[in-house]
């Protein structure tokens, strides 16, 4: 789905009509935790979720965290529920033999760096996982589910959107009050400058300051025309990125988050960009979502995280007792 216009606006009064409902979302939310208990599974359980529905940039933080837990020795594995795939799990991700039909174009990325795990009931995922050596769980997204004990849940904010009219699901992008989810979390990852005056609502927590970037590894887009699409939470943010690297856009498509992309739709865009003479350029989730037959034609601006201070993970793992 595409997240409607007014939840981003303080002014629209279709936040004030779906308030009440809202604020039954709300109520729902704390009953169900209020009568939830975690399970505990032994070892240590990193959640790194959000707020609000949608794209915050929870991805490129879980890889950056398994990649440094990789380097410490660390035995990491990711959990996710797999959503946009069919499979319920627990099912360990393999990127030769399944699909993002399967599993979702997310588990698909992380599987490429450790472990990855879909299930539905994370506690059963993170067992899963644990029986085959697992001796950290990097939960992706999860924030708001009771049935696994989190020891470290952080929270991603995105700087630029922030938690946009500040109201709850359907009313506004909120998967529950600030305030609500604040007092369970015990560190902020803010994601770009913070142009909504995020930062007093995220008192008392540690907040640690990160940005996304075109990863190193990108082949160069200076000075080239593309058609730019993508089907990603913000779809505008992906665009601005491959500017900054210098490409002219000629044509740019955005489409639904977790989109499953039609024949016609593909053909569109490569017919599109052969017309145009443009190099046809999409992000790293849109990619695993295409055809295998379609993939090599399509090119793919990678990005990753920058932390303004290196030393961000090992402090976030310290508060843990994972020690470098």
């Amino acid at each position: 789905m595409r997240a409607p216009d007014f939840w981003f606006s303080e002014q629209s009064a279709w936040g004030s009509v779906l308030g009440p409902l809202g604020c039954l979302y709300a109520a729902g939310g704390r009953v169900k935790r209020a009568f939830s208990k975690p399970e505990k599974v032994g070892i240590p359980v990193i959640c790194i979720g959000n707020l609000v529905a949608g794209g915050a940039g929870k991805t490129p933080v879980v890889q950056s965290l398994a990649r440094q837990l990789l380097a410490m020795g660390r035995h990491p594995s990711i959990l996710l529920r797999g959503y946009g795939g069919s499979e319920t799990g627990p099912l360990l991700v393999d990127p030769v033999r399944h699909t993002a039909k399967s599993v979702g174009d997310e588990a698909l990325l992380h599987a490429s760096i450790a472990p990855t795990w879909i299930s539905s009931d994370r506690a059963m995922g993170a067992r899963a996982a644990i029986a085959q050596g697992a001796d950290v769980i990097l939960m992706d997204d999860g924030f708001q589910n009771s049935g696994l004990f989190q020891d470290l849940p952080i929270l991603v904010v995105d700087g630029e959107t922030g938690f946009g009219n500040g109201r709850v699901i359907p009313a506004g992008p909120l998967r529950e009050p600030v305030a609500d989810g604040v007092k369970r979390a015990k560190a902020v990852v803010l994601i770009g400058p913070d142009k909504c005056e995020v930062l007093p609502r995220l008192k008392p927590l540690p907040v640690f300051k990160a940005r996304i970037v075109a990863d190193a590894t990108n082949v160069s887009f200076h000075n080239s025309d593309v058609v730019a699409f993508a089907g990603i939470g913000r779809p505008q943010k992906f665009f601005a990125t491959l500017q900054e690297q210098g490409a002219k856009i000629a044509m740019a498509f955005p489409f639904p988050d977790h989109h499953a992309y039609t024949e016609c739709e593909i053909e569109a865009l490569l017919e599109q960009a052969k017309d145009l003479q443009a190099r046809l350029v999409t992000t790293a989730k849109d990619h695993v979502r295409l055809p295998k037959d379609v993939q090599e034609r399509v090119e793919v601006l990678k990005i990753s995280l920058r932390w303004d201070d290196e030393t961000a993970p090992q402090r976030l793992f310290a508060a843990i007792g994972l020690n470098a």
